[in-house]
């Protein structure tokens, strides 16, 4: 399993908004700026984030980015299914969406939930706050 991009760069705009989680808002920009991260990824990756309900966007006079919630209650589960939608290893688990010439006689595919349930599992148990300790 490999994550694209977008998810590797939207687990590291999660750690710089979580090291600003119970001060100020922060900005896209200073996102950009603390992570290397081009600019208008960074703000495609807000929109995306906040959309997930991991972030949250206020406009105006002090307003800003910031967690929807404490570092603590997100998890890279939640940020890579934000960004890539639900954690799956194979088409097979999505009903309707498997395209497999081998599907109808298939002895694995009732057990690739199992798989992805553990897969899931594991990256539901690191916590933000883990992934911005230095």
């Amino acid at each position: 399993m490999r994550l694209s991009n977008m998810a590797d760069y939207a687990v590291v705009v999660m750690g710089a908004a979580a090291r600003h989680c119970g001060g100020a808002r922060t900005s896209a920009t200073a996102l950009s700026d603390e992570t290397g991260i081009a600019l208008p990824t960074v703000q495609k990756l807000v929109s995306i984030l906040t959309k997930g309900g991991l972030l949250r966007s206020v406009r105006g006079a002090g307003g800003g980015i910031q967690l929807s919630r404490p570092a603590a209650a997100i998890t890279l589960a939640d940020i890579i299914e934000a960004v890539e939608g639900p954690i799956a290893m194979t088409n097979c688990t999505n009903a309707g969406s498997c395209n497999c010439a081998i599907e109808p006689d298939c002895n694995v595919k009732p057990h690739w939930a199992v798989v992805n349930q553990a897969v899931r599992g594991a990256l539901a148990d690191v916590k933000l706050t883990s992934l911005v300790q230095a």
